[in-house]
């Protein structure tokens, strides 16, 4: 089984990343905020993989967290929920807000996400509640980071994407205020 990547990230598209590892190109299948945090081609990445095999094929889904891919682990031993699936469910938003989420019952963040209805989201409600106990969460956003996530989500841009595009226009430097980050994220989530 293969449980980590490091490499050069040769391709990325929405939903999948390409990385050279030694020569051998392998294709790993990401969620929004593992996309979003990827560097531009040409650059390294470090991924956590879980190997998903099938009798036709043997699959990688790649995660820029073990808590990412913890979770990712928890929601396919679901009945109904397989890696795509759950890969829509991590795209929801941060994988912190999702396990915010489970945690406190919220059915509706659940259901407002793409390929999850009522029944699949008291089941993930169910099975998770207390599977998700041990895991550290981090707060929401301070600051201009949280206004500008906000802002950007009432203009109809996805929370993770959003938030992948803060962390890079941040790129460890100091907040330089709300007028400049959201118009530093603008301009990361218009390129793409």
């Amino acid at each position: 089984m293969i449980g980590r990547l490091r490499g050069q990230l040769v391709d990325r598209k929405p939903g999948q990343l390409i990385v050279d590892v030694h020569g051998v190109g392998y294709q790993v299948f990401v969620a929004a905020p593992t996309y979003a945090a990827a560097p531009d081609p040409g650059g390294d990445v470090v991924l956590e993989i879980h190997t998903h095999v099938r009798d036709d094929a043997l699959q990688l889904y790649g995660f820029s967290s073990a808590r990412e891919r913890a979770v990712f682990e928890r929601l396919v031993e679901i009945s109904g929920i397989g890696p795509r699936l759950a890969l829509t469910i991590l795209s929801g938003g941060s994988v912190d807000g999702l396990v915010r989420s489970i945690r406190n019952g919220d059915l509706a963040r659940l259901t407002s996400i793409p390929g999850i209805g009522k029944k699949t989201a008291e089941r993930i409600l169910l099975e998770l509640k207390d599977a998700l106990r041990g895991l550290d969460v981090e707060d929401e956003p301070a600051g201009s980071e949280g206004d500008v996530v906000s802002a950007m989500e009432n203009l109809g841009y996805n929370r993770a994407a959003v938030e992948g595009a803060v962390r890079r226009a941040l790129d460890g430097a100091a907040d330089p205020g709300f007028d400049a980050l959201f118009k530093r994220v603008l301009q990361i989530l218009t390129k793409e």
